[in-house]
């Protein structure tokens, strides 16, 4: 499976797995299946309870279409609402474990949300989604055309999890925390520096905990004595000092 390198907001880069064309396909049809069932669903309610039939009778066809997509609205907007209120996701991707992320490493907002459902009126509904599939196909990070329009990318979250890959510390249970200020850090920022730290030792990086040491202090407005601690003494306890916080020790 093909990765993707995107630089977070701190700075560090993080590889994300590509999602695949069939797992981006799949969710598309999770997704038409939704659209689909809600129309019928729609329809039905409206003809049996509301005589709809009746009501259009006497419309001219331009009044009936106009009563048709405002009663269809929610499935032309579904994948525009859904993305922006699901922070890049729908249904479909949900339950393919998929998600839309900006490939400079910031948050997707409306506007990227906008132009790649724009951009659907060529992937998917030209030649029915052939142009769609045949730029996932050539593509380098598996794009459509709305993806690179919009400098997004598809990324998978089926990622094997295990403590190493998550902010959860052992800690013992008389640990003395060292550094009150390591509140001020977010779940996302724990993350990213376990993560980076988990993969510097293992290849004895030691330009990268520097880096990364320099940035806690930096954020965190610490001044720590090299003589008394090293860095990786410092991250290690930085770490600690979160779950011991936050409550998240297991």
């Amino acid at each position: 499976m093909s990765q993707i390198a995107i630089n977070t907001s701190q700075n560090v880069n993080i590889n994300f797995n590509i999602s695949s064309v069939g797992e981006r396909m799949l969710a598309f049809i999770i997704d038409m299946l939704i659209k689909i069932a809600y129309v019928i669903i729609t329809l039905y309610l409206f003809f049996k309870f509301f005589n709809l039939s009746y009501l259009l009778h006497d419309l001219d066809p331009w009044s009936q279409t106009a009563i048709y997509i405002a009663i269809t609205l929610p499935v032309h907007i579904y994948t525009l609402v859904l993305e922006s209120l699901m922070e890049g996701q729908t249904p479909g991707k949900k339950v393919m474990k998929i998600r839309v992320v900006k490939i400079d490493g910031y948050q997707a907002s409306f506007g990227d949300y906008l132009i790649r459902w724009v951009a659907r009126l060529v992937d998917v509904f030209v030649l029915s989604g052939v142009v769609g599939l045949i730029s996932m196909i050539v593509s380098k990070n598996n794009q459509r055309l709305g993806d690179i329009a919009s400098g997004t990318a598809v990324i998978s979250l089926k990622n094997s999890i295990n403590i190493s890959h998550t902010i959860l510390e052992n800690i013992r249970e008389d640990y003395a925390p060292s550094f009150p200020q390591v509140i001020a850090l977010s779940d996302n920022d724990m993350r990213i520096i376990k993560d980076n730290y988990t993969k510097a030792l293992k290849v004895d990086d030691r330009q990268i905990i520097t880096k990364l040491s320099d940035k806690i202090k930096n954020i965190l407005k610490l001044e720590v004595d090299p003589t008394k601690m090293t860095e990786r003494q410092f991250i290690g306890i930085v770490i600690k000092d979160y779950n011991y916080y936050t409550g998240k020790d297991n």
